[in-house]
């Protein structure tokens, strides 16, 4: 009887030790398949999405209500040459081309601001807005435009409609620049995340 109950013992703590084995072997082989299915989907230097868009700028000077697009709602402060705590409101054309007069293909609305008082440069907030037949939507995009660069790049956070969730990168290029009331930027924008 006690034999009996030994070997009991003994083939339970083998089973159990098999069993233990064989579930941590299935676990393993599902993270792995995991891993490599997540690796599969996700190529980074294929973006799944790219526009090529112009953004068209034209600051308010105090008498061009028809056509500007944007107005500083502060004043720089008095530290340093370079606008510093400048904030700009703006509602911007963005077109297919660099022409501003071509139809826009979507609407850029959001905030920038002058954050260094050592040199140009400004921290963008925004939005683009799509509404036409061919794309409907929203992506947003933010950014530090690093003005003597010769490019930088925004961060797209997130979207709506046709760029429902959609990540990636805008890289902004300064197309033109017209005194101090109009500047373009061609914006290369890729998506890497779409759903």
């Amino acid at each position: 009887m006690v034999q009996s109950c030994t070997t009991l013992r003994t083939i339970s703590a083998v089973t159990m030790r098999d069993l233990a084995v064989k579930l941590c072997s299935i676990l393993f082989l599902l993270s792995t398949l995991s891993v490599f299915s997540a690796e599969a989907s996700f190529k980074p230097n294929e973006p799944c999405k790219h526009l090529v868009l112009y953004y068209h700028d034209t600051l308010f000077n105090g008498t061009d209500v028809a056509n500007a697009t944007s107005a500083a709602v502060t004043d720089p402060t008095k530290l340093g040459n370079f606008k510093f705590g400048k904030l700009v409101v703006f509602d911007d054309p963005m077109t297919k081309d660099s022409h501003l007069l071509s139809p826009p293909a979507a609407r850029a609305q959001g905030f920038y601001f002058y954050d260094m008082k050592t040199t140009y440069s400004a921290w963008f907030a925004f939005t683009l807005i799509f509404n036409s037949t061919k794309q409907k939507g929203t992506l947003n995009i933010m950014g530090a435009d690093l003005m003597t660069e010769e490019t930088r790049d925004f961060s797209v956070v997130g979207g709506t409609g046709d760029f429902f969730m959609a990540r990636g990168i805008a890289t902004i290029r300064t197309d033109t620049v017209q005194g101090a009331s109009y500047f373009r930027l061609k914006m290369d924008i890729k998506l890497y995340e779409c759903y």
